[in-house]
Formats: structure tokens, sequence, C-alpha cells
């Protein structure tokens, strides 16, 4: 599974906005090179609204554990939700990180090294092992901002 399969997937998604930073448009140069995925049917990115998924391909102040500054790497993070978290890693988000666990390992779903506690997972290099997986929590983590942006959209009608 490479950068450009998790775009293309993503992106096929009803309402999905997929911003792609890059040389010449509005976006800090630290972002060039990755993706963002915004449940956005107008297609602007919305105010105040995280994406639910992310491909990242270097590392960011403060999150270097994974150390996407080794040639080709690069990692896919995932709002998950509590649920999918639980059952994938086998506790709450909130609860205390397994320290033996790599942040760099390859092919492994993880708690986000720095967003773990809200949910978000991370696979480094996504393969074999974690395909189906990653596939399955990016659909739930569309569905989870789909759900939240009608919600919110319900919400403001009044």
């Amino acid at each position: 599974m490479n950068i450009d399969d998790i775009i293309g997937l993503v992106a096929d998604l009803d309402g999905v906005l997929t911003l792609t930073p890059g040389p010449g448009d509005e976006w800090p140069e630290l972002s060039w090179g990755d993706a963002f995925f915004y449940y956005s049917p107008d297609g602007v990115v919305p105010a105040n609204v995280q994406p639910f998924a992310t491909v990242v391909t270097k590392n960011y102040p403060g999150d270097e554990t994974s150390r996407l500054d080794r040639p080709g790497t690069f990692r896919v993070n995932i709002h998950a939700g509590k649920e999918e978290f639980t059952r994938l890693l086998g506790r709450a988000p909130r609860d205390a990180a397994d320290t033996d666990v790599d942040p760099a390992a390859a092919d492994t779903v993880l708690a986000h090294p720095l967003y773990g506690a809200a949910g978000w997972l991370a696979v480094v290099n996504p393969a074999s092992k974690t395909e189906a997986t990653v596939r399955a929590l990016l659909g739930t983590a569309y569905r989870l901002a789909r759900t939240r942006y009608e919600r919110r959209a319900d919400s403001s009608r009044g």
C-alpha cells in the first residue's frame, strides 16, 4: 500500500475533500507532500475541524519517534475513535501506552505517538499485515467524520 493507493481510496469517498499542499499554495512548506482528508461536501476546508485521516511523509516538530526521515517512509494517521482503538489495541485510548512498542515499526497498527489518547491510530508504511485493517479504519474514520458533520449541520438548523 503506497501513498497514492491511500489517497485514491479516501478521495473516492462521497463528500471527501483531499488537501495535498504543495509549492505555490497557501499552506506551510512543512505540509508539502502530505495529505489531509476532511469530510466536506461543499469542497471547502472546514474551520475548526481536524481531518479524519492524514498521510505524513516527514517528521513534524515534536513528532519524530516514527522516524519518518528514513527514505521511503510515511505514516497514515487515522482518527478511528475509541471503539476501534480499544478493539485493535486492547486498551482505551486514554490508558497508559505500551512502551515496548516501537513507534517506527512498519506495517503495525499503533497508537498515534501524539494523538493516541484522542483515539488516533497510526501505521508506518502499511503493507500486507495491515492493508485490510487500514482500509477498514479509513472507512470507519470517514463514517465518524460524516456523522459529526451531519450532527453539526442539524444542530445549526435549529
